[in-house]
């Protein structure tokens, strides 16, 4: 920013990858780390190291957090300055920072950095790893606060890219279900997690969900994934207030009173008992042997997004980051040939979908949006959507090439889209109902519907749009039934060129846009012989 370098976050595991950057990482003005897991914060330490001189921030639960990288290594206590939340702090004569909670794991962040040039201030919103939804020990992303916040440019994560995930509890209990049932059936289940986040969450769930509240189940815990959940202990106050309450009443994670039971592993390392169990382990350890040192059947359930990363591993070719990690999986191959051991997936996310990504992006507002820290199939998913081409400028940035984003000081930003209602479709013998939420009734535009009571509907693609009718809408003369809506649109207007608007005075003016896409400033094209209905749509 100006003559300002900011380094976004460090989870390389080896950084002999930015000898290339070597002058500019020495000059940068500082590192920020957006939270603790180690995809984000693994190359943290080994950074402080070859570059002392350059300052490195986070949130306070962040720098508290960030040890647990590295486990048995004396790290410096002052590793990680920390930021208070939502509080402008200048860093520079010409550069603040302000973070807000991203609701991805305790103590993830967004950050606005905001340079303050002569002619005017530029800013960059920089997401991190953001989750919409509440989860068990954690909020979600304060949406409110950032509302109209129109940076010039927005870095957010894709990992989900368009994909659509049910609600949170949802998939909570859906998971709690499957892990009774397979309780149910006499076999044990292994839930390889990483150091922080799903560990605690799961324990945390299983230690307050319906299906297991009282049930005489074990629970056991690892010694990397309990120094997890003990470090959460000590920042208890920076946990939701639902989460201080419970640990009022209870243990959070450790308990041999209440069932089910919380415990860590023995001395020996391994689950006591005959009876099936649960384990939560480090993902990165060798796990197989859980599996082989009991008579009785495990299940071993991996996160969906692994589900590639198993089928190379089983297969003995690891080509991923996550294959890599469950190399231990082929050392099971005979059993699971006999199905002595399973191997199954679910789905528990802490990272927003299509819906949550495009619902940040719009109350934003940015000039320019780049899509990182996903697979390039995700990430140019979402650089796909016609929502996102015809309002912002998009970018899909690569490893080793240089993004410039530049600043157009008279760049309008385009109205927020409407809000999207969700509602359901039931089948009622030979007809369909259409259940929407009252809310919608709350837009003076639902008069014009209701007036009629009449909508239409119409495939597009494998969606299907369902259009009101008013009063007008009626009157028109329908040529042909199989005529297609034919309203002002970027299609047929006389500034479209080259799939690019050239009205100085449209909000779209000099971005891509869709061909549906409208705006205040249309105007059709000249009437063309033969084609004046089309000219006049």
């Amino acid at each position: 920013m100006g003559p300002r370098r900011i380094v976004l976050d460090c989870g390389l595991r080896d950084l002999t990858v930015l000898e290339a950057a070597r002058t500019r990482l020495e000059t940068a003005d500082l590192l920020f780390c957006s939270h603790a897991h180690s995809d984000h914060a693994r190359g943290v330490w080994e950074f402080s190291q070859k570059f002392p001189q350059v300052p490195i921030y986070g949130s306070e639960v962040t720098a508290q957090l960030l040890p647990l990288n590295w486990l048995g290594a004396e790290v410096p206590p002052h590793l990680c300055q920390a930021l208070p939340w939502q509080t402008p702090i200048s860093l520079a004569d010409d550069l603040t920072v302000q973070i807000w909670p991203a609701g991805h794991l305790p103590g993830a962040a967004c950050a606005l950095f905001t340079y303050h040039a002569p002619q005017r201030p530029y800013t960059v919103f920089f997401t991190g790893d953001f989750f919409m939804s509440n989860s068990r020990l954690v909020d979600g992303l304060p949406l409110e606060a950032l509302r109209g916040l129109k940076p010039d440019v927005l870095i957010i994560e894709g990992s989900a890219g368009s994909a659509r995930h049910p609600h949170r509890r949802q998939q909570e209990n859906l998971l709690a279900s499957t892990l009774h049932n397979l309780m149910q059936q006499g076999r044990s289940v292994l839930l390889p997690t990483p150091t922080l986040g799903i560990g605690q969450e799961l324990v945390m769930l299983l230690r307050s969900h319906y299906q297991f509240t009282g049930q005489d189940i074990t629970v056991w815990v690892d010694e990397t994934v309990a120094a997890g959940c003990d470090l959460y202990l000590e920042l208890m106050s920076e946990f939701p207030s639902s989460v201080q309450n419970f640990a009022r009443h209870q243990p959070l994670f450790w308990d041999d009173r209440i069932l089910p039971r919380g415990r860590r592993l023995g001395v020996d390392g391994h689950p006591e008992g005959e009876r099936p169990c649960i384990l939560i382990a480090h993902r990165e350890a060798d796990l197989s042997d859980h599996c082989l040192a009991s008579a009785q059947p495990w299940t071993v359930l991996l996160p969906d997004s692994f589900a590639t990363a198993i089928a190379d591993t089983v297969l003995g070719t690891p080509a991923t980051d996550a294959g890599a990690t469950l190399g231990w999986l082929q050392t099971l191959a005979p059993e699971l040939e006999s199905e002595r051991v399973q191997i199954d997936t679910y789905q528990l996310t802490t990272h927003s979908d299509r819906v949550g990504t495009t619902q940040l992006i719009h109350n934003l507002r940015p000039q320019h949006v780049a899509f990182v820290h996903g697979k390039p199939a995700h990430l140019a998913d979402l650089a796909g959507l016609e929502e996102l081409q015809t309002r912002y400028q998009l970018h899909l940035p690569s490893a080793g090439n240089e993004v410039e984003f530049p600043i157009g000081d008279r760049f309008i930003q385009p109205a927020a889209p409407d809000p999207v209602f969700e509602g359901e479709i039931t089948e009622v013998d030979d007809s369909i109902l259409l259940l929407l939420p009252e809310a919608l009734t709350n837009d003076p535009r639902w008069a014009a519907i209701a007036d009629t009571g009449l909508v239409q509907a119409r495939w597009q693609g494998n969606e299907l749009v369902i259009k009101g009718l008013n009063q007008r809408d009626l009157l028109r003369t329908v040529t042909s039934a199989d005529a297609p809506w034919r309203l002002p649109s970027c299609q047929i207007c006389r500034h479209q060129r080259e799939g690019r608007c050239r009205n100085a005075d449209s909000p779209l003016y000099g971005l891509q846009v869709s061909p549906d896409g409208v705006c205040p400033a249309f105007e059709a094209l000249p009437a063309r012989h033969g084609r004046d209905d089309e000219a006049t749509a």
